[in-house]
């Protein structure tokens, strides 16, 4: 198990809000340490269940890519295992039931990115340039970038996006709608930090009801996700939090004070 209290990735919790950090310098390439660091992060962010979880690097960038040593010598068969166990790391990301918000600045290219797509808010530094460059080493995204570029920004942009291999500034994105906010550099930490405790300090079981219905909205489309509206929703009315906001806002209206506690 690698140990998350340094680099190349460390786990820190911060009250209610646990920080993903990748540290390893100078650039954060991508490899084989970064890999198993934020696998094992992940995994320990499900099974402590944070209220909500910031995904961030330090250094001058968020991380300049895949070290691209790794690709030296590789067949199709040991490069789709890697990129297997690349994707799964994403998909967990992705299906963590908490908020969670990539925070990014500098460089932020190829895995770094598809990382950064799979979380809920991608809020960037506005001198923040985003890739997905693989066309460079002559192969395409396999960590899921293509798709949640297209899931975010539509199919054209998508191809545009990938195939050009070009640069994009944080605003550029916030227009294309894969951005959702950009934040002068000076304060985007401690901005990022703040809505992350306002996040956990709501109703966290209906955001993951959310998370699970726009999931099962880009799956299935808007009439798949009605069918599972109150499969994936109706549980709510009976959790801790519901019934203590219901009994406040009936004694107290809709400015009643609750204490969220995500139960």
């Amino acid at each position: 198990m690698p140990d998350l209290t340094a680099g190349p990735v460390r786990y820190e919790v911060h009250g209610d809000v646990a920080e993903i950090v990748l540290d390893r310098p100078p650039l954060n390439l991508y490899g084989a340490a970064l890999q198993d660091g934020l696998v094992a992060a992940v995994a320990r962010a499900a099974a402590d269940r944070p209220r909500a979880l910031l995904f961030r690097a330090e250094g001058d960038v968020f991380t300049a890519g895949v070290d691209v040593h790794g690709f030296d010598g590789q067949d199709a068969a040991s490069y789709a295992e890697n990129n297997g166990g690349g994707l799964a790391l994403t998909q967990a990301l992705e299906d963590l039931p908490l908020p969670t918000i990539a925070v990014v600045h500098g460089l932020c290219l190829t895995v770094g990115l598809e990382l950064s797509l799979a979380c809920d808010l991608l809020w960037a530094a506005d001198d923040a340039r985003f890739g997905l460059v693989e066309r460079r080493v002559g192969i395409s995204p396999g960590m899921g970038g293509t798709q949640r570029m297209a899931e975010r920004a539509g199919t054209a942009r998508a191809r545009e996006f990938v195939m050009t291999g070009r640069l994009y500034g944080a605003e550029e994105l916030r227009e294309w709608g894969v951005v959702n906010r950009v934040v002068p550099r000076e304060r985007l930490l401690e901005e990022a930090r703040a809505v992350a405790a306002d996040l956990a300090a709501g109703p966290t079981l209906a955001m993951a009801a959310t998370k699970a219905v726009v999931r099962a909205q880009a799956d299935e489309g808007t009439r798949g996700a009605d069918a599972r509206i109150a499969e994936l929703t109706a549980h709510l009315i009976e959790t801790e939090d519901a019934r203590t906001a219901v009994a406040a806002f009936l004694e107290n209206g809709p400015r009643a004070d609750v204490a969220f506690r995500g139960r």
